[in-house]
């Protein structure tokens, strides 16, 4: 059975979103919600990081990363993938309450159900990548694999 997610309201699968108030330390820094971390990313070495990573909400996050005016970085299209695997691994090794619910989420696929995203998301037809929810079940692999 297939497993949706996609708004941080829906239990028990809300923790699955990028925009889950799970907070966690990475590169030294504490960062409010994987969003945060995710969007700062794009525009390492400047003062945009900490602007984004201050600002009050993921949605606020979210919009700022993906303002055109900002300069987003060359590499950009080659590192973001692995950017989202490092932000959603430390949130969930941070947690042991999400780290259980993804975890008992068996060998189920995880599709985040966004209906604007194709690339992190299924998309409205389901025909999207579904890069997080994929991120997601190779996390769950490796919170496996340190358990052993």
């Amino acid at each position: 059975m297939t497993i949706y997610f996609y708004s941080t309201r829906e239990e028990p699968y809300g923790c699955f979103s990028n925009f889950s108030a799970h907070g966690f330390e990475l590169d030294r820094i504490y960062w409010p919600t994987s969003e945060h971390y995710f969007q700062a990313q794009k525009f390492v070495g400047t003062p945009h990081v900490e602007q984004i990573r201050q600002v009050k909400t993921p949605k606020d996050a979210a919009q700022m990363g993906r303002d055109r005016k900002r300069p987003l970085r060359e590499d950009w299209e080659q590192v973001k993938d692995d950017i989202m695997r490092k932000a959603v691994l430390c949130k969930f090794e941070t947690h042991a309450d999400i780290r259980e619910v993804l975890l008992s989420t068996g060998d189920e696929e995880l599709v985040e159900n966004s209906p604007i995203d194709y690339y992190w998301g299924c998309g409205k037809d389901g025909s999207g990548k579904n890069k997080l929810g994929l991120i997601l079940m190779e996390v769950r692999e490796i919170l496996r694999q340190q358990i052993k």
